[in-house]
């Protein structure tokens, strides 16, 4: 069985996220969504949320299952008994951080490779950090998130305010 596990914080997930999940899950067995509890970045969601939210969003897909993380993801793919990381690549910044990312992850785990998949161009320039700010602004986000993610996200950044 050919695993490959996507990490990343998913704060939160979006539509752009499910697609590159559901497009690697045709040429895995299994996709493990790694939600990773420690980013080095400011989080909305706590832990809990987001492995919530995405599990809400994959709810009807079989072969893509999600659990959360810390640590390095190498270990993380080795403790998942995985092969792969997927990683999705919007803009030309994303590839220069992939790549360095895959050289360090290549050196820790040599046998872990990286899989990366070009954003379906109509999510090329949705990011959760623009999410969030949209969202926090009072714009329409319905279209670029699960339905729970929006509720959510509605819910939350209006206790923000």
């Amino acid at each position: 069985m050919t695993i490959a596990v996507y990490p990343g914080a998913f704060d939160p997930i979006t539509n752009g996220h499910l697609d590159i999940a559901i497009r690697a899950a045709k040429l895995f067995d299994k996709i493990i969504i790694g939600v990773y509890d420690t980013p080095a970045k400011d989080i909305l969601f706590t832990t809990e949320e987001r492995l919530d939210l995405v599990r809400q969003a994959i709810a009807d897909l079989p072969n893509i299952e999600a659990t959360c993380f810390s640590g390095l993801a190498v270990d993380f793919v080795k403790e998942a008994g995985a092969q792969a990381i997927v990683r999705g690549l919007r803009v030309g910044a994303d590839f220069e951080r992939e790549f360095e990312m895959a050289l360090m992850n290549k050196k820790l785990s040599p046998d872990c490779e990286l899989v990366c998949l070009m954003t379906n161009l109509k999510y090329q320039f949705l990011s959760s950090s623009l999410l969030k700010e949209v969202a926090s602004l009072g714009g329409q986000i319905d279209s670029l998130v699960p339905r729970a993610v929006a509720v959510a996200l509605k819910k939350k950044v209006r206790r923000k305010v």
